[in-house]
């Protein structure tokens, strides 16, 4: 199963504060271990809200809202994507990471979506979200 690993924002992420030497080695290494177990098919950091907008959308209506967004515990500051046998196995993989942010810090895990969860849709739709998954693999 896959599934998305976010680490969730912090008031030092939001305020843009870069990550120590010493955190980016312990990350570095973690990240390390993560492909070698072969669990590990992306990952990035992001850059404060601030730097970010939000398009909310109602109906045929677009409305852009630029950051930074107030709730910093509710914002998103990384992530991951991982390939894992079990949810069990991404949480004991999540207990491992080093603390991402100088101060304490949360890791959300929330399984993907994968085309057998849609199997009571048409398989032409299925069939096509298929070949496009084949084609960003590629």
């Amino acid at each position: 199963m896959k599934v998305v690993v976010f680490v969730k924002a912090t008031p030092s992420s939001e305020a843009g504060t870069m990550p120590s030497v010493e955190l980016m080695n312990a990350m570095q290494a973690y990240n390390e271990e993560l492909m070698a177990a072969g669990l590990l098919k992306a990952g990035e950091g992001l850059k404060p809200s601030s730097a970010g907008a939000r398009v909310q959308i109602s109906g045929d209506r677009r409305t852009v809202v630029d950051g930074p967004f107030a709730e910093t515990q509710e914002l998103v500051a990384g992530f991951w994507i991982w390939e894992v046998d079990s949810m069990a196995s991404a949480i004991e993989w999540a207990k491992k990471c080093p603390s991402p942010m100088p101060e304490d810090s949360e890791l959300e895990i929330r399984p993907m979506y994968g085309p057998e969860d849609f199997a009571d849709i048409a398989p032409e739709v299925v069939e096509k979200e298929n070949e496009m998954r084949k084609a960003l693999d590629s």
